[in-house]
């Protein structure tokens, strides 16, 4: 009777989330590293390419000046997994979201001095900001994919029982659009 409790017990256990909610955990963990990873990737470039536009714009000092805040502000907001919470990924959100207005009134700029554009130094970064902009995309698409995962482990039956009785995970935030009414409708082009 003892070992058919205990073989019984083992398949319980084995399926209840005892391992996938900490493996889940792990890759949330993981995935959140990555983003910040590329974040922090593009926030190395900005200088780089501020200081290239310098050289050759000198009298746009004020989006210089907005670039550098920018980046400062973003890099400021950082986020551990444990304090990933809607309030404060929507701050994280809206700090990298002044970087990239920033970032895009910076490359606009670049339009009106031909010589700029056709800097190489100007070009790699320009180059590189692109593909940190594509590394950030599908790290965030990483990091919704994982905590969607967890968030399934610890709200699911039957890992969610195991979690409530044991863990008491609460489900991880996930990115937010911010501005979605303009986003979901097309953008108007005029010439």
């Amino acid at each position: 009777m003892k070992f058919l409790n205990i073989i019984f017990l083992s398949l319980i256990l084995s399926s209840c989330g005892m391992r996938s909610i900490p493996t889940a955990l792990n890759e949330v963990d993981a995935t959140w590293a990555e983003v910040q990873n590329q974040y922090k990737r593009r926030a190395d470039l900005i200088p780089n390419l501020v200081n290239v536009v310098k050289g050759y714009a000198s009298h746009e000092k004020e989006t210089l000046a907005q670039v550098t805040e920018a980046r400062a502000n973003a890099t400021k907001v950082t986020l551990s997994v444990d304090q990933l919470t809607e309030e404060n990924m929507a701050k994280f959100q809206k700090a990298q979201m002044g970087l990239s207005g920033a970032l895009s009134k910076l490359l606009a700029i670049a339009e009106n001095y031909p010589n700029l554009k056709a800097n190489e130094n100007f070009r790699d970064l320009q180059v590189q900001l692109e593909g940190t902009e594509n590394r950030i995309t599908v790290a965030r698409n990483r990091y919704i994919e994982s905590v969607k995962n967890f968030n399934n482990q610890v709200t699911v039956p039957p890992e969610s029982w195991y979690n409530a009785i044991f863990l008491k995970h609460k489900p991880k935030a996930q990115f937010q659009v911010e501005n979605l009414e303009k986003v979901q409708n097309a953008p108007e082009v005029k010439f």
